[in-house]
């Protein structure tokens, strides 16, 4: 039996598991870009409206395309108080709708990994922006432990229950993050990496909002419930603080940036 495709459809749910990981990723990402204000731009792979906020917010954007393949995750992304004046429509990351030289700087936040053709949609990207423009993503280090959800991964591994991994994974590396950006012709290219920490009211806080969202879930659904219950208290054994008790936890990212010539 195929793997199931990892899917991100419903808004809310995504909110829960991951939005505050990329709210911290996202506001250290753009003050490390430091972009002018009144720019275009066109977020790929906007989700449900997260990382727009963001830039609507934080940039001062004069014009913000965000485009999504699902539309569920757009419903909600239109529903976001702080994504008023943005623009939001269905579309791929590998077949942009828009002609050369639109937008000042595209943006990827938390995406390539799930485009099925990363080097297209960097392609893409590099060809919506004009001369001068700036083309960027983070990426959880996926390959390199740095996912949110890295401790559920932990543990899958340990009972020998292999996951669904997202079809570009290894674009999460830095290395081939550098080999995108420099194949797309991309010039002055910088990257760094991005670490973030999120504090949770218990472990069990932890499980119930990382285990909903389209990274985890197909595996999940997959397993019998005893299976479940198993990875469910062994997950809560290694990251519980003696007692009980708020938890910390830390992910990674890596993020990259160039300049079309």
């Amino acid at each position: 039996m195929p793997a199931p495709t990892i899917r991100f459809d419903d808004g809310a749910e995504y909110e829960r598991a991951v939005g505050a990981w990329s709210q911290m990723a996202g506001g250290i990402f753009l003050d490390w870009l430091s972009p002018a204000p009144g720019l275009r731009w066109l977020d790929v792979g906007c989700g449900n409206g997260a990382f727009t906020e963001q830039i609507v917010r934080r940039c001062a954007p004069a014009e913000l395309q965000a485009l999504d393949p699902s539309e569920g995750q757009l419903a909600y992304a239109r529903t976001r108080p702080g994504t008023a004046g943005a623009l939001f429509r269905q579309g791929s990351a590998t077949d942009l709708p828009f002609e050369d030289g639109r937008f000042d700087a595209a943006c990827m936040a938390l995406v390539i990994s799930f485009v099925p053709d990363a080097a297209r949609s960097v392609c893409e990207m590099a060809r919506v922006v004009r001369p001068g423009g700036t083309v960027a993503t983070y990426m959880w280090d996926q390959v390199g432990d740095g996912s949110p959800i890295e401790p559920i991964f932990v543990e899958l591994r340990s009972m020998g229950i292999a996951t669904t991994l997202p079809p570009s994974v290894q674009a999460s590396r830095m290395e081939a993050l550098q080999r995108l950006w420099a194949n797309a012709g991309l010039a002055d290219v910088k990257v760094r990496t991005i670490t973030v920490q999120r504090r949770f009211g218990s472990a069990q806080e932890y499980w119930d909002a990382s285990t909903g969202t389209g990274t985890i879930r197909p595996t999940l659904d997959r397993m019998a419930p005893d299976a479940r219950a198993e990875l469910k208290a062994r997950l809560l054994a290694r990251i519980a603080p003696a007692g009980g008790g708020p938890v910390t936890l830390s992910a990674r990212a890596n993020a990259i940036t160039g300049t079309k010539p």
